[in-house]
């Protein structure tokens, strides 16, 4: 048997990214930890100092995993993936009103990507550049099977 836990991203400033997801989307905050860093680097091949801060967040039985490193050169620089690479792409969240929300993600330190506006869908990025798509609340009904 497996059930799903989380899905992970590290930020580079935790506080400014649970507001993000708190005010852009409506994330709660469930619960926050700072394990201990010679069993995290461990488990996650880094090598310590590292500083971690686990901050959990849930969204309709979504679980998002912000992490931080605190420790001086424990977090790598970020680069721009294509959608085309192998693993994670991107987040996909539906909202009310997809232009809406993208003009309130840039509020709170994201980035509306204007190219990949295709009317009904349209990607952002947070405030560290992890891709996310905006679709209607409709979509998903859409992709139910017909009876």
């Amino acid at each position: 048997m497996a059930i799903y836990n989380h899905t992970g991203q590290v930020v580079t400033d935790l506080e400014r990214s649970k507001q993000f997801y708190r005010e852009v989307f409506g994330f709660k905050c469930w619960y926050e930890i700072k394990p201990p860093d010679e069993p995290t680097a461990k488990l996650s091949s880094l090598t310590p100092p590292l500083g971690v801060t686990a901050s959990y967040l849930t969204l309709d039985g979504f679980v998002l995993e912000l992490m931080h490193y605190a420790a001086p050169g424990a977090t790598a620089t970020f680069r721009t993936r294509t959608m085309n690479e192998p693993g994670l792409t991107h987040l996909s969240i539906s909202v009310d009103d997809v232009r809406a929300t993208a003009e309130r993600a840039a509020e709170y330190g994201g980035q509306i990507i204007e190219e990949s506006d295709v009317g009904a869908a349209i990607f952002i990025r947070d405030p560290d550049g992890q891709l996310l798509e905006l679709l209607p609340v409709t979509y998903r009904d859409r992709l139910a099977p017909k009876p």
